[in-house]
């Protein structure tokens, strides 16, 4: 198992599994959860660290989106649109932008 998925692994077992099913029943959002995620850079595990991220691949945004849905199909797809959608345009366009100023 790489090092992305025992830390998500373990996340998902010590913080999210054992109060999950109470959480959609309550229809609750836990934001420390992300707080948690976010603490141990899940949230920018492919972005370059220059801009913040922790640096590394694509398969290891996969394996991080796996052990999520594992859990909870929403804290995979709320991870995997900030990831995606939000974190690697703006890498993008920040690249675009320094390479027109270059």
């Amino acid at each position: 198992m790489k090092p992305w998925s025992r830390l998500c692994a373990s996340l998902r077992k010590r913080k999210v599994a054992p109060y999950i099913k109470e959480w959609d029943e309550k229809q609750e959002f836990h934001r420390e959860v992300f707080d948690k995620m976010a603490e141990l850079n899940l949230l920018g595990v492919c972005v370059p660290e220059e801009y913040g991220g922790a640096g590394f691949d694509y398969i290891s945004l996969g394996l991080v989106c796996e052990e999520l849905e594992a859990v909870d199909t929403f804290l995979r797809v709320a991870m995997s649109v900030h990831t995606g959608l939000n974190s690697l345009t703006l890498y993008a366009w920040a690249l675009k932008s320094r390479n027109r100023n270059i």
